[in-house]
Order: C-alpha cells, then structure tokens, then sequence
C-alpha cells in the first residue's frame, strides 16, 4: 500500500532546505523604468558546475497531471540547479526529497501559489514538472555542458500525492 503525502502552500522557509521560491510579494529592492516597474532582484541561487557549463533558458511544454498525483520517480542534477518559471498564474505542484545517504528520504509536496516559480538547488531530488492546470508552460533556467547531470531513483512503493 502506497504512502500519503498531503499537498502544503509553498513558502519559502519550508522550501528553504531544496532551493529558492520565486515571486514578486513585498516590496521590490528597486524601482525602474521611471518608477513604472518593481525589480525583485537576484531572487535565486543558480549554480552550475562541470566542462562547458552555462545558463540555458528553455521553456517545457508538459500535460497537466491529477490529482490524486502517483510518485514513482524522483530526480536530480548534480550539476547545476534548476529554476521553472511558469508562463501562466496556474499552481503547479513541487515535489522534494531530503537527500539520505545518497537516495531520496520522505517526499514533501507544494502546491504553489500564482505568480510563484522554484529554484531547486544543484543536487536536490525532485518530482518531475508537474503542472495542474493547462498549459503546462514554463521557462526553465537550467545548466547546460557536457557531463551526465541526471540521476533518476525509482521508489519500490510509489507515494500517492493528496489534497488536505
């Protein structure tokens, strides 16, 4: 029988220890363009690693998936952090997992908030994209070079992701 994993808000100090949330509340560090624009400046930790290691910007056009969501997989890269940015104001769902001797520990899931994106830090395992809503668009900042930077880990008993 598979574990239950209930869905919580994603916040900040609760994503702190697997990467960085990306949004716009609070004041912006400046004002621009004749003070008709707020800047939310340098809001993630991107971190890239190995030969020929660069920045990409992609966008990932993914089917949206239901709830209750079956994990079976998780991933990570160890070579470089990964942020998504959704092009839409739909949630989408977040999976992580703390790192426990080299394999996933219990996943936690988020459901973001609209306008929010994530940073998963370089070497965090994850749930894939998981949009809830269509269109599952996103811009995706992510590490591009040589070198394997996947590992994937399938669980023996998949996790069923639920609402509260």
């Amino acid at each position: 029988m598979a574990d239950t994993i209930v869905i919580q808000p994603l916040t900040a100090p609760a994503f702190a220890p697997f990467g960085d949330v990306l949004d716009a509340s609070g004041e912006p560090s400046q004002v621009i363009n004749q003070g008709l624009c707020g800047r939310y400046h340098d809001l993630a930790d991107l971190d890239f690693q190995g030969p020929g290691a660069k920045a990409g910007i992609s966008l990932f056009r993914s089917e949206k998936r239901s709830l209750p969501y079956t994990l079976e997989m998780v991933e990570r890269h160890p070579l470089g952090s990964q942020a998504f940015l959704p092009m839409t104001l739909e949630p989408f769902l977040v999976i992580v997992c703390p790192d426990e001797g080299g394999h996933p520990g219990a996943p936690r899931a988020f459901r973001t908030n609209p306008g929010q994106g994530i940073n998963f830090h370089r070497n965090v395992w994850h749930g894939v994209l998981t949009p809830l809503c269509d269109p599952g668009l996103f811009t995706v900042v992510d590490r591009i070079g040589e070198g394997n930077n996947l590992e994937e880990f399938w669980f023996e008993t998949p996790y069923q992701i639920v609402e509260t």
